[in-house]
């Protein structure tokens, strides 16, 4: 049986500030630009909280002979997915949906290491159970509905682990809003109605009670930070030490 290790009896808030937001919202720049100024003065860390699956295509198909097949097979596996949500996948695709997730809480494990150690931890998306999909950093499998009962378990199993990463509070989320023109201008190479599912499901998750900032992402990346530094400054002295 997998454990996973108690936070508390209860969400617990962490030295964590969360960046949520469609792809193309400033994430990233944002991340990178806040463990700079907050480094200056204590220990900031940066960490991509995402499952990683497009890297890991990436990697698979650069293999040598067998990387363009099999990249080609998992494509049209992921096509199929996410073109027909609610039918549940096969017994090896189910699997593969697991093991992300299971990488994705093996970096969550890293983050709660980091917050251990002292770090306010920065993050480039943040794990959640109450919309389910990769598509909003949920569990993918709790999309579906039924399947052999291989599939049913590790429905279950992934289930459980986003509501046990999801009882970790960051002290801050700071939500980029921007809509799906700008979106798609600067992620072209992202479906547009993906894009445009994000944005519209972004609004509703609430991670478990969280303090949130919403911000334009389409401001200027000045005013995006400055805001954010004084929305992080003001978390930290209202979270107990």
């Amino acid at each position: 049986m997998v454990s996973f290790p108690p936070l508390s009896d209860g969400p617990r808030v962490l030295p964590v500030i969360a960046l949520t937001g469609c792809d193309g919202s400033g994430k990233s720049t944002l991340a990178s630009a806040l463990v700079s100024r907050l480094g200056e003065k204590a220990s900031a860390e940066q960490l991509y909280l995402g499952q990683s699956s497009g890297k890991i295509g990436d990697w698979i198909r650069e293999l040598p002979l067998i990387g363009p097949p099999v990249g080609r097979y998992l494509g049209r596996k992921s096509d199929r997915v996410h073109d027909r949500p609610s039918e549940p996948p096969g017994a090896v695709t189910a699997l593969a949906i697991y093991l992300l997730s299971r990488w994705r809480a093996h970096k969550y494990r890293h983050m709660l290491a980091m917050c251990r150690r002292g770090a306010l931890v920065i993050t480039d998306r943040y794990p959640q159970a109450e919309i389910p999909g990769f598509l909003f950093d949920g569990p993918e499998l709790a999309k579906t509905q039924g399947g052999s009962w291989w599939v049913r378990w590790l429905r279950e199993r992934e289930l459980k682990l986003y509501r046990w990463m999801a009882t970790g509070v960051p002290m801050l989320v700071i939500r980029l809003n921007v809509d799906e023109a700008t979106a798609h201008a600067r992620k072209p190479d992202h479906k547009l109605a993906s894009l445009r599912k994000k944005i519209a499901a972004l609004p509703h998750l609430t991670f478990n009670g969280a303090r949130i900032l919403d911000l334009d992402g389409r401001d200027d990346a000045a005013h995006v930070l400055d805001a954010s530094l004084r929305a992080v400054h003001g978390a930290l002295e209202a979270t107990p030490a």
